[in-house]
């Protein structure tokens, strides 16, 4: 994106695994295997180094935030002593859906008319980590798979290093109910009888359902994310809906946020507020 070095998602990690070998320092830490060691660190009363203390308080004293700090990590085997005890996907330093819940359960968040105004929200809503739209299938059942977030008329699907937005068989697809209807087919990224990305397909089938908005949040500088979503929403016929699609960046973002915070996103991730 403009004023924005493209990076891949193994460029994006080597960078999060320098900041982070700084900042573990100072936190209690362990470090993956691997070419590019992950930083995963551990709650220390109440702090904890993947959060901005602030945000992670906040997260401690609501319920539904604090079961999401449960997530599991699936990448144990990189770690020593995996057997030790239990990691979660929010330890890691690397998690999008850490990210996510640093900045929106910063507190008084939505207080921040330039933030509101960006994501088109009203100040007094409390977002859902880990949402699960029931998106409708053919033999009438529910696909009830997470969608990272919910906030008020918003789905949210946030990345950060991750290499794309996963892929799935095309039959599999064609099992949700709306499907043809929402999708010029022949337009979608498909290769080998395979959706190449999968979750962007799928959240623009939950906002069709649940008639809400769909937001992908990713990094500017991974244009290769920025590329796969645009060309998915060119694949949705409905311009109705295709007007409930859009891309936010973290960078954008920032821009809205206190400074202190910023200054977090900067450390931590190299997000720094874009210009304008």
């Amino acid at each position: 994106m403009p004023g924005f070095i493209p990076l891949s998602a193994s460029a994006l990690r080597r960078e999060l695994s320098y900041r982070n070998s700084l900042r573990a320092a100072l936190h209690m830490h362990e470090c993956s295997y691997g070419k590019i060691p992950s930083y995963l660190y551990r709650n220390d009363g109440n702090l904890h180094g993947n959060f901005h203390p602030a945000s992670y308080q906040a997260i401690q004293a609501c319920p539904d935030w604090r079961r999401r700090l449960n997530k599991s990590y699936t990448a144990s085997e990189f770690v020593p002593r995996r057997w030790d005890r239990a990691r979660s996907e929010l330890d890691c330093a690397n998690s999008s859906d850490a990210l996510l819940m640093n900045i929106f359960c910063y507190p008084k968040l939505l207080d921040r008319p330039k933030l509101r105004s960006m994501l088109g929200v009203e100040r007094n809503l409390s977002p859902s980590f880990g949402f699960k739209p029931a998106i409708p299938l053919h033999n009438g059942k529910m696909d009830r798979t997470e969608i990272d977030m919910s906030l008020g008329p918003l789905l949210i699907e946030a990345k950060l290093t991750e290499t794309g937005f996963q892929k799935a068989p095309l039959a599999r697809i064609q099992n949700y109910r709306d499907f043809e209807l929402v999708f010029d087919v022949d337009r979608l990224p498909v290769s080998n009888q395979f959706i190449l990305s999968y979750q962007l397909v799928r959240g623009v089938l939950a906002a069709h359902h649940l008639a809400r908005s769909f937001v992908v949040f990713c990094d500017a500088r991974r244009a290769d994310l920025v590329e796969q979503w645009f060309r998915v929403m060119c694949a949705v016929e409905n311009c109705d809906l295709r007007s409930r699609l859009a891309l936010l960046t973290w960078q954008e973002i920032a821009s809205a946020l206190p400074l202190s915070l910023q200054k977090f996103l900067d450390e931590k991730y190299g997000i720094l507020p874009a210009a304008g």
